[in-house]
C-alpha cells in the first residue's frame, strides 16, 4: 500500500513555508506522494454542497506543485483533483507538462468533472455538459502530449496545424487518475484513466465503485494498453494500520489521508505518524 498526503495547497499548507516543510517531511518519512485540491472560487456565503468556507485559502495546483517540486527530489506530485471542464485543456496541457518537466517526471494528473454549480457559473463553464466536456478534454490532453503533429476535431474543441511544447517527461504522458464516486466517474476511469480516485470514500463506497469499474472493464470498455486501474482513496479520518488493511483487502493501491492540522507542528506530527504506516 502506498501512502500519500492530501491538501498540500490549501488551509495550513497554503502558506508557502508550511507547504515546503510538510512536503519535505513527507518525502523523508517515505510517503509516496502529496496531493493538491482545487476550487477556483467557492460560494459565499457557504451553501451545500460546498466543501469549505469561502475564505479558505487554496493555491492553484500547478503553482503549488511547481513550488513543492523545487524543494523536493523524489516524492510524487498529484492533483486531487483539477476540475477539468472548468479549464481550457490546451492551456492546461502546457501547465501540466511544465510541472512534469520541472519536477523531472513526478506529476500524477488527477481530474474530476466537478459538482458546484455556482463555481461553474462564475467561470462561464457549462455545468449541464460537464461530463461530455470532461471526456473530450481528456482526449485533447492526450493528443497534445503524445501526437507528433497534434490535431483534434471534436464537439467542444478543435485544432490543427499547431504544436505544443514542452512535452511531459513521462511517456506517453503522466498518469491520468479519474476522480468521482458515481457510475459516470467509474466509467470514465475505465475508459480513459490509468487510475481512479475516491475522496473521503469509505470502504463500502470504495467497493461499490471498484465493482462498477470492474464491470465496465469486463464489458470491454477499457483499452488494453491502459493496463490495470490503480486505485487511490482519501479515507475518512482517522487512518490507522487497521484502515490500511481494510482498504487493501478491497483492492486499493494508495491511501491519501487528509492533512487535518491547525498548526505546522500538528501537520508534521501527522506526517510522522503516516510514515509509520509505509
Amino acid at each position: 500500500m502506498k501512502i500519500g498526503l492530501f491538501g498540500i495547497n490549501f488551509g495550513l499548507a497554503a502558506d508557502a513555508e508550511a507547504m515546503v516543510r510538510i512536503a519535505r517531511a513527507a518525502e523523508q518519512a517515505g510517503l509516496d506522494s502529496v496531493w493538491t485540491g482545487e476550487h477556483v472560487v467557492l460560494p459565499s456565503p457557504r451553501v451545500p454542497p460546498s466543501p469549505s468556507e469561502p475564505g479558505t485559502p487554496i493555491l492553484d495546483p500547478a503553482v503549488a506543485l511547481a513550488h513543492v517540486a523545487a524543494h523536493t527530489a523524489r516524492i510524487r506530485l498529484g492533483t486531487g483533483v483539477i476540475i477539468l471542464p472548468q479549464r481550457n485543456p490546451v492551456v492546461l496541457a502546457k501547465e501540466l507538462a511544465s510541472v512534469d518537466v520541472v519536477s523531472r517526471g513526478r506529476l500524477i494528473f488527477g481530474l474530476g468533472s466537478g459538482y458546484l454549480e455556482p463555481e461553474f457559473r462564475a467561470i462561464g463553464a457549462p455545468f449541464e455538459q460537464r461530463g461530455a466536456v470532461t471526456d473530450e478534454a481528456i482526449r485533447v490532453l492526450k493528443a497534445l502530449w503524445t501526437m507528433e503533429r497534434p490535431a483534434f476535431d471534436g464537439r467542444f474543441f478543435r485544432f490543427a496545424g499547431i504544436d505544443a511544447h514542452p512535452r511531459p517527461v513521462q511517456r506517453p504522458h503522466p498518469p491520468i487518475v479519474v476522480g468521482g464516486m458515481s457510475r459516470f466517474g467509474a466509467r470514465r476511469a475505465a475508459r480513459f484513466g490509468n487510475g481512479w480516485y475516491g475522496f473521503l470514500t469509505d470502504v463500502e463506497a470504495t467497493r461499490r465503485s471498484l465493482d462498477w469499474i470492474r464491470g465496465f472493464v469486463a464489458e470491454g470498455l477499457r483499452p488494453p494498453d491502459l493496463g490495470e486501474v490503480e486505485i487511490s482513496v482519501t479515507p475518512p479520518p482517522p487512518v490507522t494500520a487497521d484502515t490500511v488493511k481494510r482498504y487493501e483487502d478491497v483492492g486499493v493501491h494508495r491511501l491519501i489521508p487528509l492533512l487535518q492540522a491547525r498548526t505546522l507542528d500538528d501537520g508534521l506530527r501527522l506526517v510522522e505518524q503516516l510514515g509509520t504506516l509505509v
